[in-house]
């Protein structure tokens, strides 16, 4: 089996309600990941593409985040809406999506 072009991680950390740091989780990660998949699925490009749930990628606060390898590209507030423009520009494309990509500040 082919090494796939791109990784993409999904935080998926779960913390209790009214956690300090608060969690991907909490801001929705279980239906974007599962929308991740689902759109995986739909346009067969599982040679190009892997997608797996993670832990906690550090920053919490502008969840949920998706990390993309072999760049680093960590991007913050992903939603289902999203899912469409991040596979066909960056996952497939080659060219991040900018105004979802998380600050210098923070990653």
């Amino acid at each position: 089996m082919p090494h796939p072009t791109r990784h993409v991680f999904v935080c998926s950390q779960q913390r209790p309600p009214g956690h300090p740091r608060g969690s991907c989780a909490a801001k929705g990660a279980s239906p974007l990941l599962q929308a991740l998949w689902a759109e995986l699925q739909k346009r067969q490009c599982y040679e190009q593409v892997a997608i797996t749930y993670s832990g906690c990628l550090g920053p919490c606060d502008g969840g949920p985040h998706v990390l993309v390898y072999p760049e680093g590209v960590l991007y913050q507030g992903v939603t289902v809406d999203d899912i469409g423009e991040l596979f066909d520009s960056h996952l497939l494309g080659g060219t991040p999506v900018e105004r979802l990509r998380a600050p210098a500040t923070v990653w």
